[in-house]
């Protein structure tokens, strides 16, 4: 086995290569870490390998995509049947019929839905359907709750409690960002606030029920149905981003987990069993003005193809017919690593906050409990750095970011767990040597 570290590495060599036609060597910015991400070979079930022969224990699952582990056979055996009768057809399928009633009763708010092809285009349609519905123009968001790369959401905080944002990216013109209002997340003091002064112009509310890309963070107790009273009292639409939360909290994701039914909601990741599939949904009174027939426009050459269909009602399928074995199987492993996480930031004597809900988990270095994301910019960056640098040479593999989550899949087993444990004594003891003496 060729230690990845070496300068003839294979995944060097490849990093060096795509950076001369792919802008920073990758797809999408969080692959790309120091020195350089390794290049993956295959995958199977919790398992990565990398283009120089190493096995990875998988807790990235493709930012939590992969809730069966990777190549399910259930999942393959599906899709190798649909190929020989097509992969695209520009025409309706009798398949897009009963996967969207398949997601219906299996996603409470989703009256009637639209499948998309990513996450980004289902929360960018969904924004459009709440304003196009309300007649109004301004949307509220969360700092930190990401709801993908279209303007509306490309929206930092600025100072106050209540702010209309301001882009963080280049290429977002400011009068984008000028109808979205940043609030902190967990706070309804501000919510309240923001709708007594902006009530009458505020379209929809949109949040991810739990934060899943500023690491984890959990809703406070009463929050989301908080939100669910403001919103409903000011006529506005609640929107659950359930891009990472749909399927996976529960079957009926977050909306069952918290038993809150927004007015819409968006779905992705888990849906699609690893193949690219999104949907955004809800209330039929919303979603009858979709074009067309309304005047709120969305369309897609690859919306609901029959590839992605025909993966996504396989894990549906599987996952309706197992639920009662999986979750509480996932909720389990995930506690013991939070356990263990914990225990051992202690005996390391390490600054950690360490949270986990059904199969997602993420520590921070800080001695403060983290409610928002204004608190999760205050854990330690070199002492995340160290434990994820350590975790990868042990053949762990998590997220490169502090603000992204890990997550479990069905596939992972108990040797994995007890690797994986021995891998965090590792980890957690390097990121105790970046400890700044005084």
């Amino acid at each position: 086995m060729v230690d990845p570290t070496l300068t003839e590495s294979k995944s060097k060599t490849l990093f060096e290569r795509a950076k001369k036609t792919l802008p920073g060597g990758v797809n999408s910015p969080v692959r790309a870490f120091e020195p350089y991400p390794f290049f993956v070979e295959c995958a199977q079930g919790s398992k990565l390998y990398d283009a120089d022969g190493k096995k990875y224990i998988d807790y990235c699952m493709a930012y939590g995509a992969l809730l069966l582990g990777h190549a399910h056979p259930e999942i393959l055996d599906a899709v190798k049947a649909q190929l020989p009768k097509g992969t695209l057809y520009g025409a309706p399928t009798e398949l897009e019929v009963q996967f969207a009633e398949q997601i219906s009763k299996a996603s409470p708010c989703m009256e009637m839905m639209r499948l998309v092809s990513t996450g980004t285009e289902a929360t960018m349609h969904a924004v459009r359907a709440a304003r196009g519905y309300t007649n109004r123009k301004k949307l509220i968001k969360f700092d930190g709750c990401f709801h993908g790369s279209h303007d509306n959401v490309l929206v930092k905080a600025g100072s106050g409690a209540a702010t209309f944002g301001a882009p963080n990216s280049l290429g977002v013109p400011e009068e984008t960002t000028q109808n979205t209002i940043v609030l902190p997340y967990n706070d309804v003091e501000a919510l309240e606030a923001t709708f007594k002064s902006e009530g009458n112009q505020i379209a929809a509310v949109i949040v991810e029920p739990v934060m899943g890309n500023v690491g984890l963070i959990l809703p406070k107790k009463d929050y989301l149905q908080s939100l669910r009273k403001i919103t409903a009292k000011n006529g506005a639409v609640l929107i659950f981003d359930e891009i990472i939360t749909g399927f996976r909290l529960a079957l009926g994701g977050a909306q069952e987990y918290f038993g809150v039914k927004p007015d819409m909601a968006t779905l992705g990741k888990v849906l699609g069993g690893g193949f690219p599939l999104a949907a955004f949904g809800g209330k039929k009174e919303i979603m009858q003005n979709i074009s067309p027939v309304g005047k709120v426009y969305q369309a897609g050459t690859f919306s609901g193809n029959p590839i992605s269909a025909t993966a996504g009602m396989a894990i549906l399928n599987y996952l309706s017919k197992n639920k009662n074995q999986i979750y509480p199987k996932l909720e389990k492993h995930t506690a013991t690593l939070k356990a263990s996480l914990t225990d051992l930031s202690t005996q390391h004597k390490l600054p950690a906050q360490v949270y986990s809900i059904a199969s997602l988990y993420q520590i921070f270095f800080t001695k403060d409990t983290v409610t928002d994301y204004a608190c999760a910019k205050h854990s330690d960056p070199a002492m995340f750095s160290a434990y994820f640098q350590t975790l990868l040479k042990e053949g762990v593999f998590i997220p490169p970011s502090q603000y992204e989550t890990c997550f479990l899949s069905a596939a992972h087993t108990e040797d994995d767990l007890k690797s994986t444990i021995n891998a965090f004594d590792k980890a957690l003891f390097a990121a105790a040597k970046t400890r700044k003496t005084p």
